[in-house]
């Protein structure tokens, strides 16, 4: 008889957690709640909301909207949404993750005190001040992002990989922080790589581990995860980040790592032969569906 286990360590993290929490406590109550976006990156969880009265909207649906409860999820906001909520007299449940709320903070007053700068005028030297750049190393578009970047009044530029920098004036002053779910390797070398450009061009360098300790310590405990197995089965929504950087991790040291959004995805070629097969996801997998994946897998 083969061996299923199910990563005690995947599944959601405490951020989405806590905003799966506000939504059902919300919902037991009233039985309907708007949510500015999906609550997290997974087709399944969101449905399973739906039918108890979440409703998923856009930010073009918020302006429209009047006197209703909505709630922000994990990834954060930036202002402009709380100024529309104020302006329709909508109530905000706030379920971004402290992580995220606590570097939303951090820019904004490296912002706030670099306009402040530029608005003092000359510095000693006689020479005019230029406000320091503001980095984020993230993915563009990404919902977290857009709320870093609201920060600054949208002034801070999104860098990808190494390659983005070839578009930045490294001349000036940089201040670099990270999107709470990125690759802590990938952020490491960003960082050499600026400080590498920096001895041809000048000019200060500062830059912020901002990464969830919680989200890249899962790297490692994934990598040990899949290789104890003979094939992995990663259950992830198709919209994750995380999922997608988790997976390559598996396929990395496992190339048996198959990727499925639910049970109805799988293989029985997939495991063939297995002995033992390991199923994991990503921090926005719920705990039922990993359950749900290996339930199948053990009727095959």
């Amino acid at each position: 008889m083969r061996n299923i286990e199910i990563d005690a360590a995947s599944g959601f993290c405490f951020g989405v957690v806590t905003a799966i929490r506000k939504a059902e406590e919300e919902l037991d109550k009233s039985g309907r709640l708007y949510c500015l976006g999906d609550i997290v990156h997974n087709a399944a969880e969101v449905e399973r909301l739906r039918r108890k009265g979440l409703v998923t909207i856009t930010h073009a649906d918020l302006e429209s909207l009047h006197d209703v409860k909505v709630l922000l999820r994990a990834h954060g906001e930036p202002p402009a949404t709380y100024e529309v909520a104020r302006r329709n007299n909508i109530e905000i449940i706030d379920a971004t993750c402290p992580v995220v709320l606590q570097l939303q903070r951090r820019i904004k007053m490296a912002s706030d005190a670099g306009e402040a700068g530029l608005t003092s005028g000359a510095g000693a030297d006689g020479m005019s001040v230029r406000e320091p750049l503001i980095l984020i190393y993230g993915k563009p578009g990404h919902a977290e992002v857009n709320g870093l970047v609201g920060q600054t009044g949208g002034r801070a530029i999104v860098i990808r990989d190494m390659a983005d920098l070839d578009g930045v004036d490294l001349t000036r002053d940089i201040r670099l922080y990270s999107q709470t779910t990125k690759s802590l390797d990938g952020f490491r070398h960003i960082v050499a790589e600026i400080e590498r450009r920096k001895k041809e061009c000048g000019g200060g360098f500062e830059w912020f581990d901002t990464i969830c300790r919680q989200v890249a310590s899962r790297m490692d405990g994934i990598r040990t995860f899949a290789r104890s197995h003979d094939v992995v089965i990663f259950v992830s929504g198709t919209k994750s980040s995380n999922g997608k950087v988790l997976f390559a991790e598996c396929r990395s040291v496992n190339p048996r790592s198959y990727m499925v959004s639910g049970p109805a995805e799988l293989k029985p070629e997939w495991t063939a032969g297995a002995a033992s097969i390991g199923i994991c996801g990503a921090t926005s997998t719920p705990a039922w569906l990993m359950k749900e994946v290996a339930d199948d897998l053990r009727e095959q």
